[in-house]
């Protein structure tokens, strides 16, 4: 349980809070309120407003009320709306498969692969296939990282390899033999048509297809990576939004002694 609802109940600030049956909160424990906001296909008028709100009803919302309307363009019709939520979900039932690793600064982690593994790890970056996109990439592997969390390039125990964008599956396998890789980091952006899944799904092929898949740890990361996606695609983790670099280095780190051994 979360530090945050354990005070809740520690200080009694509501006794109607039941985790296994929660719900949106507005004003009150309990009370549903949400906002949303969308646009329908139709133009602006009494008719639309009501539209939206037999819409909001269908969407399990008591009591909506369009707050806003406004049509952007002819035909189409904008709305921010409130409604009570009917819905609740079992909070102590919600189970989410997480990626399990000690948290450890920059320097732990150096100490750590100096202590444990006794050689600087080497890892190979890239954004695959036709994937344009470096941000989240180079937060986690440049020097200068993102929001003061430095990138692998900054560690002393990594020897790292970034490869930049549209980098085709098989020079990125070639790449990691060549190198002759510990891990590999695979960032994914665009997801439109579940084309990541297919090119993850390929990259998975040619490492088992080189033999080489048992001897590398492979982690994707992007906004729409879970580490439940990830496992089922066959890679060892997943990490989404909000990962810097010290939670991949860690894992990294933590994962190789847990399959290849300590040096001790």
């Amino acid at each position: 349980m979360g530090g945050g609802l354990y005070s809740l109940e520690k200080k009694d600030f509501d006794k109607t809070l039941n985790l296994k049956a929660i719900k949106p909160y507005g004003d009150t424990m309990n009370d549903g309120k949400v906002q949303v906001s969308f646009t329908l296909p139709v133009p602006d008028g009494d008719e639309a407003v009501e539209a939206a709100k037999q819409l909001m009803k269908k969407m399990g919302l008591d009591n909506p009320m369009i707050v806003y309307h406004h049509e952007l363009t002819p035909g189409f019709t904008f709305f921010i709306g409130y409604g009570d939520c009917v819905h609740t979900v079992d909070y102590t039932a919600i189970k989410v498969p997480k990626v399990q690793v000690h948290k450890m600064t920059m320097e732990e982690i150096d100490d750590f692969i100096e202590k444990n593994i006794g050689r600087k790890l080497v890892v190979v970056g890239a954004t695959t296939g036709t994937d344009a996109h470096t941000v989240g990439l180079d937060a986690i592997l440049n020097m200068k990282g993102f929001a003061g969390h430095y990138g692998l390039e900054r560690y002393r125990m990594f020897e790292v390899y970034n490869m930049g964008s549209q980098v085709p599956n098989e020079e990125f396998v070639a790449k990691a033999i060549e190198v002759k890789a510990d891990a590999l980091l695979v960032s994914q952006t665009v997801t439109q048509k579940n084309i990541h899944i297919k090119n993850l799904t390929h990259l998975m092929e040619l490492l088992e297809a080189e033999g080489i898949r048992d001897k590398v740890i492979v982690i994707v990361g992007g906004p729409r990576i879970t580490h439940e996606l990830a496992k089922e695609l066959g890679f060892d983790a997943g990490f989404g939004p909000g990962t810097f670099a010290e939670d991949v280095a860690a894992f990294i780190a933590q994962e190789w002694v847990r399959r290849f051994g300590s040096k001790k």
